[in-house]
């Protein structure tokens, strides 16, 4: 594919996210604190005057749809993602937008739950805002994003990954109320402690299908809670104490979903506290409590995510670890003394190597500001 340099374009740097505690209660309008990171997505945007739109990844392959024409569902994963957005763009801004050009380059991995996909998302909404001039807000861009991720890729997603990767900030974290959307910037003084991912390399295919099934089971939880409490507009805000009265109304599994997502809504504001007052044992302990609650009451974690935890427990110098994402696969994120992560990565790489079998990959991050453009000449 050949990019048009005849006018200058657009260079998106789209970040990935990292969450550091508040995991699976976005979509139940809970409470999570989430950053934006060093690792981006690079989207490079031209216009061309023929119609088309051309998108090439480096990593992926490239394809091609007019935009006059409906756009329809592709049958390869990644496009849908691109598709989503423009379809989301061409509804709220109908007949605005015209051919282009795109190249995307990651330095994010795949199914790492640093949400490579939010970054491609947001990069693709705000790129496309700012190549054409459609004065869409921040928060337009986020709903157009996560819808994307609803209609095209479906995936029932809450709005975490979205709002991380668009309104992130250097050296900040962000406690994010999903259901207000309302969110306060707190300094990510973790020192002398850095933010360590271990990429566990294994996907599940639970992921999705589980993801989806996760989510249902919290409204099932709802319906039958807001019959007698209707004050509770989301299952995250409806008190432990509240949810424990109902352990022989809501069947099978559902009563363990719902006490792990008001427990961890309640986690993410202590957490917010602890690291605002410079307690970052505190804040770590949280973390574990976090993992704990996520293998065995909402039972998203796998083997492999539980080994690395389970690893880090008996180090002092680390104090806290968790898995981070949806589930089956990913990373864990870790708070690991700067003098020891290289040691720490050399442990964990060896005896995850010994029982799995499978190559660790270790991924030191910082925060970093949301999703940002320039001019290309």
């Amino acid at each position: 594919m050949t990019i048009n340099n005849n006018d200058a374009g657009i260079i998106v740097k789209s970040p990935g996210r990292i969450n550091l505690i508040g995991e699976h209660i976005d979509y139940n309008g809970g409470h999570v604190l989430p950053a934006a990171i060093d690792r981006k997505v690079i989207l490079e945007f031209h216009k061309n005057d023929n119609g088309q739109c051309h998108v090439r990844s480096v990593d992926e392959g490239d394809f091609a749809f007019d935009i006059q024409n409906p756009l329809q569902i592709s049958d390869t994963h990644w496009e849908n993602y691109v598709l989503g957005v423009v379809d989301g763009i061409q509804k709220a801004r109908p007949n605005q937008l015209g051919g282009f050009d795109c190249v995307i380059s990651s330095e994010l991995p795949i199914g790492a739950g640093i949400s490579s996909s939010a970054a491609l998302e947001c990069g693709v909404a705000k790129g496309l805002n700012e190549l054409f001039d459609l004065g869409l807000s921040n928060l337009e861009l986020i709903e157009i994003s996560r819808m994307a991720e609803h209609n095209f890729v479906g995936t029932k997603c809450g709005v975490m990954d979205q709002f991380a990767v668009t309104m992130g900030k250097r050296k900040k974290l962000l406690l994010l109320n999903c259901e207000t959307l309302d969110y306060k910037l707190i300094d990510a003084e973790f020192a002398p402690y850095k933010i360590l991912l271990l990429n566990t390399n294994v996907s599940h295919n639970l992921a999705t299908s589980e993801y989806n099934t996760r989510r249902e089971e919290c409204e099932q939880a709802l319906a039958v809670i807001q019959k007698d409490h209707p004050q509770y507009p989301f299952l995250a805000d409806v008190p432990e104490s509240v949810i424990e009265t109902y352990k022989e109304k809501l069947f099978g599994k559902i009563y363990q979903r719902a006490l792990f997502v008001s427990r961890e809504n309640a986690r993410t504001l202590k957490a917010a506290e602890l690291i605002q007052s410079g307690d970052i044992k505190g804040f770590g302990e949280l973390m574990y409590q976090t993992h704990e609650g996520l293998s065995k009451n909402y039972e998203v974690s796998c083997p492999e995510l539980d080994f690395l935890v389970d690893l880090s427990k008996d180090i002092p110098q680390v104090v806290g670890s968790r898995m981070m994402g949806g589930g089956f696969g990913g990373c864990t994120i870790n708070l690991v003394k700067e003098t020891f992560i290289n040691e720490f990565m050399e442990l964990a790489s060896k005896t995850y190597k010994e029982q799995f079998d499978i190559n660790l990959t270790s991924i030191l991050v910082a925060t970093s500001n949301g999703v940002e453009t320039t001019k290309s000449v």
